[in-house]
């Protein structure tokens, strides 16, 4: 399985970066790369425009395995005050993570 790092560039991304990188990854998979991980660790000064980057390489990248990776602190806490941490692979506070389900005991009453 290859898996394949893209990173992008700090302090923040363009838009004009951004749409380079969501071109870059759509020809990776096309090339036949299984996975792709995207470094965020340069990006040092968050905005919208980090978000935004962040939510189009996902969505260019569709069902196929896309990872991020190095988001610092203020970036996480950007994308969890616009409610898209979960782009980081992380459970949301109060959620349980993807695949665990939650324990019914036999004497709970019907919803």
């Amino acid at each position: 399985m290859e898996i394949i790092r893209l990173v992008l560039p700090g302090p923040a991304p363009t838009a004009q970066d951004t749409a380079r990188l969501c071109a870059r990854l759509a020809l990776l998979y096309d090339s036949g790369a299984s996975a792709v991980v995207c470094d965020a660790a340069a990006v040092t000064a968050p905005g919208l425009a980090s978000v935004e980057a962040l939510a189009r390489l996902r969505l260019t990248a569709g069902d196929r395995p896309f990872r991020i990776t190095g988001a610092g602190p203020a970036l996480r806490a950007l994308l969890d005050l616009v409610g898209l941490v979960e782009l980081l692979g992380e459970a949301e506070e109060r959620e349980p993570p993807g695949g665990v389900q939650e324990g019914v005991e036999p004497d709970d009453l019907a919803v």
